[in-house]
């Protein structure tokens, strides 16, 4: 019989108004771009009114949908409350897990969107890559896609791709918060 000193208590979201477990703990690489993204966060907001928050927060966007963002950016201190975030955020960020991508794309960018999330990024740790989205009523429009290159993909690309590369992510919060791609995969 394994005995268990501590026991962790199964994470999950309710999405349409069904209790959906999430995936087994993230991996490693996960864990460490949302971290990278939520110091990103963290460090430029010092002496702002937003608040960064990483993984492990519920977010009760209405009662049929409550979702664990991998890092969210709240400005409304309304909505922030002892166990919870009760409203929209005005930035979330998910990391893609292969168990996950699906719901992430598809109903909790849908439910994120007509809840009033201003910005959504999702981040893909295989490709190093970000897709920021910009709520336009209600729903949510590709901005721009940001890779994090290797050395050897920078030079298989011709003069005017590569002069085409975007490295800086403009944050729509703040006119000055401009996030380094390389940043958020730094040491993945």
């Amino acid at each position: 019989m394994e005995e268990l000193s501590y026991k962790e208590e199964p994470w999950m979201e309710k999405i349409g108004g069904k209790i959906v477990m999430m995936s087994p703990r993230p991996f490693v690489k996960h864990t460490m771009i949302a971290t990278n993204i939520s110091r990103i966060f963290g460090n430029f907001l010092v002496g702002k009114p937003c608040i960064v928050f990483g993984d492990g927060v519920d977010v009760h966007l209405d009662e049929k949908n409550t979702f664990v963002p991998d890092v969210m950016i709240v400005c409304n201190h309304d909505i922030i409350h002892d166990d919870a975030i009760y409203g929209a955020p005005d930035l979330v960020v998910e990391v893609l897990s292969p168990s996950t991508m699906l719901r992430d794309r598809t109903v909790k960018m849908r439910t994120y969107a007509a809840a009033g999330v201003r910005e959504y990024w999702i981040v893909t740790p295989g490709t190093k890559s970000v897709e920021v989205y910009l709520n336009q009523d209600g729903t949510f429009e590709l901005n721009d896609v940001y890779v994090d290159y290797t050395e050897l993909e920078l030079q298989a690309l011709d003069d005017d791709e590569r002069a085409a590369v975007k490295w800086k992510i403009k944050v729509s919060l703040y006119d000055d918060l401009l996030v380094d791609v390389k940043e958020i995969f730094d040491k993945v």
